[in-house]
């Protein structure tokens, strides 16, 4: 049916505190069904809300916790590139500051349900299920913190 759009549980959202950012080391299905890294974190604002972004600096690619593992600024109320100091804004992913300036990392959909941080809009590879009747039908997927 064309609309549906996945859910892929990624984290209990008591597993984040208020102002805590958390990565995720997943697997995506391209266009032609390969599945390929994707690296995304999740953050949970002061404000008790979710974001999430594909953990790609725009500035040379580099992973934005990169070196110490942080992602916030000095601060703490934007998000910042390890390797040259760019900082985004929390909210919005655009760059504010460093060497580029205008440019965004790349937002991923979440949503909140149940209790969970619920990735969509993305196809996610998935580990195979047994046909064991015993088990339950839920989506497995490959997660492997960073």
């Amino acid at each position: 049916m064309q609309g549906d759009v996945s859910l892929y549980v990624i984290c209990a959202l008591d597993s984040l505190e208020c102002g805590q950012a958390a990565p995720f080391s997943l697997s995506r299905v391209t266009d032609e069904g390969e599945a390929r890294p994707f690296s995304i974190f999740v953050v949970r604002t002061e404000s008790d809300q979710c974001v999430g972004y594909v953990n790609i600096c725009p500035h040379q690619g580099s992973w934005l916790n990169i070196g110490d593992g942080r992602f916030f600024s000095e601060d703490g109320q934007r998000l910042r590139c390890g390797r040259h100091k760019a900082e985004f804004d929390l909210e919005t992913g655009v760059c504010v500051k460093g060497p580029c300036v205008d440019k965004m990392i790349e937002p991923v959909a979440l949503v909140v349900m149940d209790g969970d941080v619920c990735l969509c809009g993305v196809k996610l590879a998935e580990e195979e299920i047994s046909d064991d009747d015993d088990l339950d039908e839920t989506m497995e997927i490959m997660i492997h913190p960073g």
